[in-house]
């Protein structure tokens, strides 16, 4: 299962104890993926969905909020009743009525595209009721990148006003987020590692939090590490290349001037070269007598290196 599934199955297990919490998370449900039929002046509910979890989660709370049996099973599987509009939801009259009634949805009766305007904020005015609608949100049109590979987490809303609504309640527990257009879908997304973590926790996934963060650690001491190789070989390379271009400019000056015809204090750095061409500035000053510091060695160094200049001009 992929991480985001696994995201999607716990969130399913949680139900909140509130009813006014589960009333927002089945909001967002219906307001995401709900779909209104009327046949002869009947009503029906469906979800537009291929994820049984979901439709699980969506019976859960109809029989906890409002007492109501949704439709039942069939082939053995919790998936609800396939139609060609859906998965059939909620299917007598009265039962639509009530919920959309307690959802402040009665619009929704006039025409279905009404569903994919913003949830009545009237739902969401507890902390723990945004919590529990983002909750609904991601079981519905959510998903989340394999954190080993990529942060990255996003909501596809099918009208821009549900993104919108979508974003700013992220916003309210100072996550950011930010919305793009895709093909037919306005994508609420989210993009650092750290603020999927916080949008896990106020979703109430302490489970995929905690083996995110697990992996976020492991794959930062693991880039730590890595960066860590890569300067020291870049020092390395840079002291041999350094150390080569130094032995090659004293050679020059023991070839064409002689080292004995050079000042004392050179004389002895250049013979001190030769003798450990592997060594850094620090341990080259320690070999002379008396040691010298690190800018004392590098500007006899580059002393060297001019006289080399000189006799190659």
């Amino acid at each position: 299962m992929s991480f985001s599934g696994e995201v999607k199955e716990e969130l399913m297990k949680h139900v909140s104890s509130s009813r006014h919490c589960q009333l927002a998370e089945l909001a967002a449900i219906i307001h995401f993926c709900g779909e209104v039929v009327e046949t002869d002046g009947f009503r029906q509910l469906f979800l537009q969905t291929e994820n049984g979890l979901l439709v699980r989660k969506c019976f859960t709370l109809c029989k906890k909020t409002f007492n109501i049996e949704a439709c039942s099973v069939s082939d053995g599987k919790e998936n609800g009743v396939r139609t060609k509009n859906g998965v059939l939801i909620l299917e007598a009259q009265e039962n639509v009525e009530k919920v959309f009634l307690a959802l402040k949805a009665e619009a929704a009766y006039e025409m279905k595209e009404t569903l994919r305007l913003q949830t009545n904020t009237m739902l969401l005015k507890n902390s723990c009721c945004r919590r529990a609608f983002l909750r609904g949100a991601f079981l519905s049109v959510g998903s989340m990148s394999d954190p080993e590979k990529s942060y990255h987490m996003e909501f596809a809303c099918e009208a821009e006003s549900q993104a919108e609504q979508l974003r700013d309640l992220i916003l309210d527990f100072e996550v950011e987020a930010k919305i793009i257009p895709r093909k037919k879908h306005f994508v609420v997304y989210i993009k650092e590692g750290a603020a999927i973590v916080d949008i896990l926790n106020i979703m109430e996934a302490p489970v995929a939090l905690m083996n995110m963060e697990n992996l976020r650690i492991v794959k930062e001491v693991r880039n730590s590490v890595n960066r860590r190789v890569n300067c020291e070989a870049a020092n390395i390379t840079k002291t041999v290349n350094a150390s080569s271009k130094q032995v090659e400019d004293i050679l020059l000056i023991k070839e064409h001037h002689g080292l004995q015809n050079l000042p004392d204090g050179l004389r002895e750095m250049a013979e001190i070269r030769l003798e450990y061409p592997e060594a850094t500035l620090k341990e080259l000053g320690q070999y002379l007598n008396p040691e010298v510091g690190k800018s004392g060695v590098n500007h006899r160094l580059r002393k060297l290196s001019e006289i080399a200049d000189a006799i190659r001009s």
